[in-house]
């Protein structure tokens, strides 16, 4: 795939969709192409965050460590979607393992390349807090679900 191709593959992506199309080229010149097969890792947690990925095809999933050492994906993220964006923004390591679902072609992009054009492009900055909100609204959600279910055990109606 050539820069003018992930140029256009970058404009379907909802957060990069306004970019003017010099930027788009630059975006997809300064980045790497990548592949995973199924079942591959794309970072593991408390990695150091040095870029966010774009998923151009296939999805992703977010999983979470738990006690006993094994993994359960709490999350599956679809094409079109950044993934690894709060560790740039954070500048902490990563906070989520994430892998494959199958086949999955994403672009990387490097950690300065993301806040550069973060800071140079209110309306991607928009977008990013408002992804960022909605995780965060989800992921509250979730938290609440799952003390209703942890009280239903602890005190299950008689």
């Amino acid at each position: 795939m050539d820069v003018h191709q992930e140029a256009e593959q970058l404009r379907q992506v909802p957060i990069f969709s306004k970019l003017d199309p010099s930027k788009l080229k630059l975006l997809a010149f300064t980045s790497e192409a990548v592949a995973f097969n199924d079942n591959e890792f794309l970072f593991h947690v408390n990695e150091p965050s040095d870029c966010i990925y774009v998923i151009l095809d296939g999805k992703v999933e977010i999983l979470a460590e738990m006690e006993d050492g094994t993994s359960l994906a709490v999350l599956t993220m679809n094409q079109n979607t950044l993934i690894g964006e709060l560790g740039a923004l954070r500048n902490t390591p990563r906070s989520a393992t994430v892998r494959a679902k199958g086949a999955v072609r994403a672009l990387r992009i490097g950690n300065d390349m993301f806040l550069q054009l973060v800071s140079e492009n209110s309306s991607v900055a928009l977008d990013i807090m408002r992804q960022l909100s909605d995780k965060l609204a989800n992921t509250h959600l979730q938290l609440e679900d799952a003390q209703r279910r942890v009280q239903h055990l602890e005190h299950p109606a008689s």
